[in-house]
């Protein structure tokens, strides 16, 4: 493949390049590149919106290229303070531990293991006695720091700015000087951090990294960037009939977008599907077939139209024990339900959600915020929240 015809398969997706020329000289040293990706297990699931930058990695691996993955079980300690109004909570040793179990366990499935090296970045940044942490700090100025958004903005807002945040860019720098990169990809609020780790690696003699952005892909409620705090993400552990309904229910002028940034299918292929409910049905089923299978990604759009289309109840949905914890003199609350059975993300968005009216029990709204059923009473029914999820309750 000639060095065009790589550059082109790289480009997709992405909304910068730096830059451009010099990452086309390394791609003709006819040797395979080192390109580093860094993530910070600060969430349990890799969602579509992580995955955008993984299936970048993905990528230069199928052109013959080695992919660095950097887990950042040290920098998560820190917290990455791009795009953030306010010093960001700091994780426990304990918590970064479970998400990083949790998180390398589905890499794979986008990334190839064979081509895949991973690295902890505690293993070099952890080992920093404080006369090191001084001599890095050494390598860069206050007023190059301030240059970031963020800051600025904080700074402006008399937001304080803890020490700590500011060390994060030279962490994520080390990172690659370690490595010796020969590309970091990273999402477009990385490009501050990015751009440190070039400016670190030409003070330690090295060829500085070629930097490449990717889009943050916008989520599920079509305004704010794919977060699993926000609960507008589709995980790629999702069910099929999950992960299918939720990627229906994008507002259409997101569809293009998440073609481009979530699927393979060749641009010029989804442009030319005119109407936006079949475009979206093919967004739908690519997405699931790439997670599952092209069998599920059948059986998910079945069940779509005979649940949706046909305002059935989803006689087939996924069968959930109700847990004891939320048992308690036979009777279940049903926004405990909801959050033990991963429906929702904490018990204010299930009230929230019950208050909108977007709680059933086999097709009857469920209207009391802080309310319970008799388990007695709920097994066997299906239990709906919001316009996609159904579980199908079994008595414990």
């Amino acid at each position: 493949m000639t060095v065009e015809d790589q550059l082109d398969i790289l480009r997709r997706g992405t909304t910068e390049i730096i830059s451009e020329e010099d990452l086309a000289e390394k791609l003709k040293l006819g040797r395979p590149l080192r390109i580093k990706l860094g993530v910070d297990p600060t969430a349990s699931d890799v969602t579509l919106g992580w995955a955008v930058v993984l299936r970048k990695l993905r990528d230069f691996q199928r052109l013959g290229h080695t992919a660095c993955l950097i887990i950042g079980d040290f920098t998560a300690l820190i917290g990455d303070p791009s795009g953030k109004s306010k010093t960001r909570k700091q994780l426990t040793r304990k918590d970064v531990e479970r998400n990083v179990k949790a998180v390398s366990e589905q890499f794979y499935k986008i990334l190839d293991p064979e081509k895949t090296e991973i690295y902890y970045n505690k293993d070099w940044l952890g080992q920093m006695q404080f006369e090191d942490v001084i001599k890095l700090a050494s390598r860069y100025t206050v007023a190059r720091i301030l240059e970031r958004d963020d800051f600025t903005n904080r700074l402006k807002e008399q937001k304080p700015i803890a020490m700590h945040e500011i060390l994060y860019p030279l962490c994520q720098g080390m990172d690659s000087v370690h490595l010796d990169a020969d590309v970091e990809i990273g999402g477009n609020d990385q490009k501050f951090n990015n751009l440190v780790g070039r400016t670190l690696m030409t003070q330690y003699k090295q060829t500085p990294q070629v930097v490449l952005l990717c889009p943050l892909l916008v989520g599920t409620d079509g305004t704010e960037k794919m977060s699993q705090s926000l609960g507008n993400y589709v995980s790629i552990l999702d069910t099929p009939n999950d992960m299918f309904g939720r990627t229906m229910s994008i507002p259409d002028d997101l569809i293009l977008n998440w073609f481009e940034l979530c699927t393979d299918v060749p641009m010029d292929e989804a442009k030319a599907i005119e109407n936006p409910r079949d475009a979206k049905v093919r967004l739908a089923k690519e997405i699931v077939a790439l997670y599952h299978s092209v069998e599920a990604a059948d059986e998910a759009e079945r069940y779509f139209v005979e649940t949706f289309s046909k305002r059935k109840q989803p006689v087939d949905a996924e069968e959930a024990t109700i847990p004891n914890q939320v048992v308690e003199d036979g009777a279940a609350g049903i926004a405990q339900l909801l959050v033990a059975l991963e429906l929702v993300e904490s018990n204010g968005k299930a009230r929230n959600l019950i208050k909108q009216g977007a709680v059933s029990v086999d097709g009857t709204k469920f209207t009391d915020p802080f309310g319970k059923m008799s388990v007695a009473d709920l097994d066997g029914k299906i239990l709906k929240a919001g316009k996609h999820k159904f579980r199908k309750l079994v008595a414990g």
